[in-house]
């Protein structure tokens, strides 16, 4: 046992927790456990020494924290950028296909919205419109 610690129960254990705590500290600080252990006769400037280790622990968990805070707002920033551009594509694509529909279809379509109903014939509808843009493209062919 630690000379420092008492015989009585409640005292082993304040005095263990203590010991514990100087040691996570030191190794979350990368200190050596002898710089920051107890001194009992001088235990206000002890009680200082501790605050100071706690409030750089504090610290540099902060700092850790902002950083990886900092990364993540970067990455989510990407993300924005790369969905609205997403949403710019369908968005034309949308007009395009608005564009080349006949009314029929689009009254179709708007019926189908409306009901609630799967747009399953939608594919239909669009496949034709798709399929006259290559054909209009391309000049004649052999």
């Amino acid at each position: 046992m630690n000379s420092q610690c008492y015989s009585v129960a409640m005292d082993l254990g304040v005095c263990q927790l203590r010991n514990f705590s100087i040691s996570f500290l030191s190794s979350l600080l990368g200190t050596e456990t002898s710089s920051v252990r107890l001194d009992n006769s001088s235990s206000g400037a002890s009680v200082v020494a501790i605050d100071n280790k706690i409030e750089q622990a504090m610290d540099l968990v902060k700092s850790h924290l902002m950083y990886a805070v900092r990364e993540e707002v970067e990455v989510l920033k990407e993300q924005i950028k790369e969905l609205i551009e997403r949403n710019s594509q369908l968005e034309q694509e949308n007009n395009l296909l608005k564009n080349l529909a006949s009314p029929e279809q689009l009254a179709q379509f708007q019926a189908q919205v409306q009901s609630g109903s799967p747009p399953s014939s939608t594919q239909g509808v669009q496949q034709p419109a798709m399929a006259q843009l290559p054909a209009q493209n391309s000049g004649p062919s052999a």
